[in-house]
This record gives C-alpha cells, sequence and structure tokens, in this order.
C-alpha cells in the first residue's frame, strides 16, 4: 500500500511562551513561510500525498485555513486534533483510521529538514518494506537528544533518551517512517512516567525485532528542532541565508509539487496568479519561465 504521512503539530509550544500563546507553534514564521511548511514538504520530497495534519482543538480551524485539503498542491490533507500532549506515539493511535493499514512516516510539526540528496534518500526510505526506518543526525551535546548507539558493523544496537554517557553523537530525529503495525505497537505501550506515549518505545520495539533501520544524514544535510525562541531566530537566518545567496526557496510547497509532478504549469500558474506583486509570487513565475532551475 502507499504510504501516508502524519504531521503531529499538537503540544502547547512552551518553551515559546509567551509568543505561543495566541498561536500554535507551527503556525509561527520561519523566515518567509509557515513552520508547517517545513515538515509537510520533507514528506512531499518523499513522494507523499496523503497526509494527516494532528493538531489541538484550538488550532484545527487555522490549520485548515492555512493547508486546505492540500488539493491546490496535489495532495489530500486531513485533520485529526489530539486533546492534550500525550506524547509522540499517540499520534500513530489517532491516524489509525486514516491510515487504514498503510505504511506511515510520522514527521515532527517543528522539524526542519534541507539538503542536497534529501529527496531520493526519504523517497528510497519510504519504498522500503516492512519495519522502521529512523534518520540519525550527528550533534554536538548528544546528552540532550534521544541517542542511537551502533555495534561494530554499524547496525542499531540501542536506543536511549537524554543519556549522561551516550553510546554515540547520533540524535534521533523527528521523522519516523513505520510499516503497517505501528498503530498497535503504539496501542500496546504503557505511558512513561511523564505520562506519555513515548515515541523511543515504538523505536525500540523495531530494535528488538531486528527490524529497524537507520538512516545517517550526513555532513550536507542541515536538521533543525524549532522549539526554542533561540532556535526558531537561528532557522530563520539559516533560510534567509541560503535562499538569498541561492536564489532559491526552501520548504515551497507549490514548486515541489510542481517538480514532482503532482501539478502541471497550468496549475502553478494559476497558484502564482493570486500572489501578483509579492516575492513569493513573483518566485513562482520565475519558475514557469526558467529563470529558476
Amino acid at each position: 500500500m502507499t504510504r501516508k504521512g502524519i504531521i503531529l503539530a499538537g503540544g502547547t509550544g512552551s518553551r515559546l511562551y509567551p509568543l505561543t500563546r495566541s498561536v500554535s507553534k507551527q503556525l509561527m514564521p520561519v523566515y518567509d513561510k509557515p513552520m508547517v511548511y517545513y515538515p509537510l514538504t520533507t514528506l512531499m520530497l518523499a513522494g507523499i500525498r496523503e497526509i494527516l495534519v494532528v493538531t489541538t482543538p484550538h488550532d484545527a480551524g487555522a490549520f485548515r485555513h492555512l493547508l486546505g485539503d492540500g488539493g491546490q498542491w496535489g495532495c489530500r490533507i486531513d485533520y485529526a486534533e489530539q486533546a492534550a500532549p500525550n506524547g509522540i506515539a499517540e499520534a500513530l493511535l489517532i491516524a489509525r483510521d486514516f491510515l487504514d493499514g498503510a505504511p506511515s512516516a510520522l514527521i515532527l510539526g517543528d522539524n526542519l529538514f534541507y539538503g542536497q540528496g534529501l529527496s531520493g534518500l526519504l523517497q528510497k526510505a519510504a519504498a522500503r518494506d516492512g519495519g522502521a526506518t529512523i534518520f540519525g543526525y550527528q550533534v554536538g551535546d548528544p546528552t540532550a537528544y534521544g541517542v542511537i548507539g551502533f555495534d561494530a558493523e554499524g547496525k542499531p544496537a540501542s536506543i536511549e533518551e537524554k543519556p549522561a554517557r551516550p553510546a554515540s553523537r547520533h540524535a534521533v530525529t523527528g521523522l519516523y517512517l513505520y510499516d503497517a503495525i505501528a498503530p498497535d505497537i503504539a496501542a500496546s505501550l504503557a505511558p512513561s512516567q511523564r505520562g506519555e506515549l513515548e515515541i523511543t518505545d515504538v523505536n525500540r520495539h523495531y530494535l528488538e525485532r531486528g527490524t529497524l533501520e537507520v538512516e545517517r544524514l550526513g555532513r550536507g544535510t542541515t536538521w533543525l528542532d524549532l522549539g526554542t525562541p533561540t532556535a526558531l531566530f537561528d532557522a530563520a537566518n539559516f533560510v534567509r541565508i541560503v535562499e538569498e545567496r541561492q536564489g532559491l526557496k526552501i520548504a515551497c510547497p507549490e514548486e515541489i509539487a510542481w517538480r514532482q509532478g503532482f501539478i502541471g504549469d497550468a496549475d502553478l500558474e494559476a497558484l502564482a496568479a493570486p500572489l501578483e506583486g509579492s516575492e513569493y509570487g513573483a518566485y513562482l513565475h520565475d519558475l514557469l519561465s526558467g529563470a529558476v532551475s
């Protein structure tokens, strides 16, 4: 079955207070786009066109207003609500009916991925049959993350949350690809000491079964977690510098849909027309004219 995507855009955004008192973290701007565009386009780069946005009851209407049904990008976007922040793994339970037995790609709504060759890597992982795939990223301070340990052959051997003595410097990023049994695994979990269904426990289940794959994101790839004011500021600067330097957009759903063949030239022109006079609209016109390649 075709893999489906889940964006977890819930939570309270407490680390960003008071910015998030009146607006969802994932709707806040990261330079020139809403934060949710970054995980959304990551799924699109993986070839995923059916996506469920899981958010809070308070924020659901705003996400619908922003993203619609996804048809403008040749996708289908549905919505579901997470009543309380009960853990990342709960998203798999909320999405059970949406998935309807399909494999999934779960991404956190505050994660940004960027890099040459990322689309090919994502599509290769998405095409993998059975088991789970997670993505490891080398960080300077692994004690702040979930950490993957490897054996002598480079195979995943352990996953620990914020270990005092990390087995490696590879953090687990907020993108997880699972086969069809992931909701059943999530349903079997007991809440952790903090009262949440932990995604690490889902990953450990696959690790213990010998069906967990780890893709290591190399030096040419950037992964950013946008959960703090400093991280949000740094991400905005990163996007600004790359876009101004290259003249190319990061996480532009219209462009990605067009380059992926989800929409055609006429569709892109129709999307650009209402944005006449804006820098974003001019960029879409440049794509059509060939000024941007």
